[in-house]
């Protein structure tokens, strides 16, 4: 099948489910069969992308023109590819987490939920394929809107003025700093068009290379760079599986994706690097990694301390792009898969732990492990690659972003890289330890536990196998993203 229309139908497939939970809401088993049929489906279209393309580009095809040379349009490059084989793949696998952690939690309007849910994949897929930055910025606003629901799907006091802060601070930012660096860029340039190599070198200089990367920057809300982090913290009163979109299949991977295509062809490592632009960018970068894994410590609520570890994550990704080498920006790449495999497991392990206990508090969960040891087996695992021990996937991201602070000549941020990593085993290991290690405060407190259903505790259990997967195939993954450096070309 041609690949312009393998693009049509990735986009299309999961709005097709978005129909489908609300016309078949009465019928809940054959509406969550028929939105996994779409799932897999859009990841089989997107597959069938990467078998006509593979780390190359495809012509650009567009819709129409909004403004003279600046149409609604996508195209097909390496790491757009890899952000939707991320986002699609890993749809499948919260749809059926999210199908038993809903009825296992007795949660209520599954229509709603998994229509909003997929709605959120069509544009996660929109912004993966756009080939312009005004194509992007309309697909990342969407995704924006489409999730306030899920954020908000309790309907509780707390839940609503979480998703109101959700809300307020990603299209805050997004208007006032992300649209006025587009409308700037679009001035300078006559052009929104992803570059290979940047379309803005010999059209800005000077002090204005690093202020328009700054309104990019923190205009990108979803990549969570302090100060404009507090949304994310603040969504976690939402259901667990949206917290797995969040975290890892949509919306902060939809950020630090933004932030590299900014980077790599918008500006241009190359160009950053002569300019030093964004320099400031790369310190910025490594506070949030430090002060995050700092506050997640703190945290005794489970899925707050993920959250809080995700801000420190998505500034690995970040810190990437601001070092503005071939190494660096191949280390962020690697880091959307690698992150996004062991985040989910985490998020999924702690929806198990709800589900099976109505336990949020990390103090709670002494003994848990020794009666759910797959779920604490998953999340140890999971763990272990977001620290980045081999084997597991998360090592080589966080190896190639160390190779890559050395080629820039910046020991301090291998030193950073390294103090988080030390971090993420103080606020994760303790987790697992207390769960297997430590007996139950109260007196036959873990009487009666039993893993979570079936669905709740087997994607997390085959996502922690994806761990261990990523590890041995990082060489293929290293090689796909090759083409976005530029080396060679």
């Amino acid at each position: 099948m041609e690949t312009n229309t393998l693009i049509a139908l990735a986009l299309l497939l999961p709005i097709l489910a978005m129909v489908g939970n609300m016309a078949l809401k009465t019928l809940p088993n054959l509406r969550d069969l028929f939105t996994l049929l779409c799932a897999v489906l859009t990841f089989g279209s997107v597959l069938g992308i990467l078998s006509n393309v593979g780390n190359g580009t495809s012509e650009t095809v567009a819709l129409f023109d909004v403004l003279p040379g600046l149409p609604i349009a996508f195209s097909v490059e390496p790491l757009g590819l890899l952000f939707a084989i991320v986002a699609s793949g890993l749809w499948i696998v919260t749809h059926i987490y999210g199908v038993g952690y809903m009825r296992g939690n007795n949660e209520s309007h599954h229509a709603r939920f998994f229509a909003s849910f997929s709605l959120a994949i069509t544009a996660s897929l929109g912004i993966a394929f756009a080939s312009n930055m005004l194509t992007l910025f309309l697909f990342y606003e969407l995704l924006t809107v489409s999730t306030f629901p899920l954020v908000a799907h309790k309907g509780t006091p707390e839940a609503v003025r979480g998703a109101q802060i959700y809300l307020g601070i990603l299209i805050g930012t997004s208007i006032a700093f992300l649209l006025t660096g587009i409308i700037w860029t679009y001035t300078l340039a006559g052009t929104l068009d992803f570059t290979q190599g940047g379309i803005l070198q010999g059209k800005v200089a000077g002090t204005l290379v690093p202020i328009l990367l700054a309104l990019y920057a923190f205009g990108i809300g979803k990549a969570a760079l302090m100060p404009f982090h507090k949304w994310l913290p603040a969504a976690m009163v939402a259901p667990t599986p949206v917290s797995a979109l969040l975290h890892a299949v949509a919306v902060v991977k939809a950020g630090v994706f933004t932030m590299l295509k900014v980077g790599i062809y918008i500006f241009g490592i190359d160009f950053l690097a002569e300019t030093g632009a964004s320099e400031w960018l790369m310190w910025l970068a490594a506070f949030t990694i430090i002060m995050a894994s700092v506050i997640a410590m703190q945290q005794d609520n489970l899925k707050k301390r993920l959250a809080y570890s995700t801000i420190s994550q998505l500034s690995y990704i970040t810190l990437g792009m601001a070092l503005a080498t071939s190494m660096g920006v191949l280390g962020g790449g690697m880091h959307i898969a690698m992150h996004a495999m062991g985040k989910i497991t985490l998020f999924m392990c702690a929806g198990a732990i709800y589900v099976a206990t109505h336990k949020t508090e990390i103090s709670q969960m002494q003994g848990l492990g020794r009666v759910m040891p797959i779920t604490f087996g998953a999340f140890l695992i999971g763990a272990l690659s977001i620290i980045g021990l081999p084997p597991l996937g998360g090592s080589w991201s966080k190896w190639l972003l160390m190779l890559g602070a050395a080629d820039a000549g910046q020991q301090i941020m291998i030193a950073v890289l390294m103090l988080s990593s030390l971090l993420n085993v103080a606020y994760l290991l303790p987790i697992v330890g207390r769960g297997f290690f430590l007996k139950d405060a109260e007196n036959n407190a873990v009487s009666g536990i039993r893993e979570a259903p079936l669905l709740v505790w087997l994607p997390p259990a085959a996502t922690a196998i994806g761990c261990v997967v990523l590890f041995f195939y990082a060489g293929h993954l290293q090689a796909f993203l090759m083409p976005i450096t530029g080396v060679g070309q």
